[in-house]
C-alpha cells in the first residue's frame, strides 16, 4: 500500500454504524403491513448493505410497483425509528477525529439514503468530521455503489480535495467492487456485515479498529 491518502471514503452501515437493528426492525414492520411473512433476523441481515430495490427485487421476488410501496412503508418507519437506533462502534469516531485533524478530506459513501445516513451522523456526533456526503438519491436512481463513489468524488473535486490517491473502508464485497470500479481500493473491515469471502479484491482486512487507524494514519 502507498501511504499516505490523499481522501479517504466511509461507508456507513457495519462500518461506522451498527445500523442492522434498525434496519431489520423496519425490514420486518415492512413485511407485516404488507401481509408478507416475515423472514428471521438472521435472513434479514442479508439486507444490510445492498441498494434495498435491489433487495426487493432479488430477495423478496417484488415487482417494481410492489417495491415502490414497500420503499415508502420502510423509509416512513426507518426515518421515525431507525436513526437512533444505530450506535456507532468503538473506536470509529476516534478514527474519525484523528482524520479530521490530520487534514485528510473525509466522505461518506452509502447506499443509505443522505437524510438517513446525516442522522445517524448526527446522533452520533460526527457530521463534523465529513467534508461529503454521498448517498442513495430518493428516488433510488443513484444506489449502486460504484455510483455512490463516483459522486463522492465528484463532491470531492468540487471542493478541490486531492483525489489522487483516495481509499475507501467498507465492510461489504459491494464497497470493494463499487470503489474498484473506479481505481479505489479497500480497507475491508470484519467487525460489519459481510462474510470473510466478501474481503476478496480488498487490499486489506482488518479486525479492530487499531488496526484500522494503523493504515489509514501510519
Amino acid at each position: 500500500m502507498k501511504l499516505p491518502w490523499s481522501c479517504i471514503l466511509f461507508d456507513l452501515d457495519g462500518t461506522i454504524a451498527d445500523s442492522a437493528p434498525g434496519i431489520t426492525a423496519s425490514l420486518g414492520y415492512m413485511f407485516e403491513k404488507l401481509g408478507r411473512p416475515v423472514p428471521s433476523k438472521e435472513d434479514l441481515r442479508a439486507w444490510v448493505g445492498p441498494p434495498i430495490l435491489d433487495s426487493f427485487r432479488d430477495l423478496a421476488g417484488m415487482d417494481p410497483v410492489e417495491s415502490a410501496q414497500a420503499l415508502a412503508i420502510y423509509r416512513q418507519h426507518y426515518l421515525a425509528n431507525g436513526g437512533n437506533d444505530a450506535p456507532i462502534f468503538p473506536g470509529i469516531a476516534g478514527i474519525l477525529r484523528s482524520i479530521h485533524q490530520a487534514g485528510i478530506p473525509l466522505a461518506l459513501a452509502t447506499s443509505k439514503p443522505e437524510f438517513a445516513a446525516s442522522l445517524i451522523l448526527d446522533h452520533g456526533n460526527l457530521t463534523q468530521y465529513f467534508r461529503v456526503i454521498s448517498g442513495s438519491s430518493i428516488d433510488e436512481i443513484r444506489s449502486a455503489k460504484k455510483d455512490i463513489v463516483a459522486e463522492a468524488l465528484t463532491r470531492f473535486r468540487m471542493i478541490d480535495a486531492d483525489v489522487s490517491h483516495p481509499v475507501m473502508v467498507g465492510d461489504r464485497f459491494y464497497d470493494v467492487d463499487g470503489a474498484q470500479e473506479h481505481g479505489v481500493p479497500t480497507i475491508f473491515v470484519e467487525w460489519g456485515y459481510g462474510a470473510p469471502e466478501e474481503s476478496a479484491g480488498a487490499i486489506a482486512s482488518v479486525g479492530s479498529t487499531a488496526e484500522l487507524k494503523a493504515l489509514l494514519l501510519p
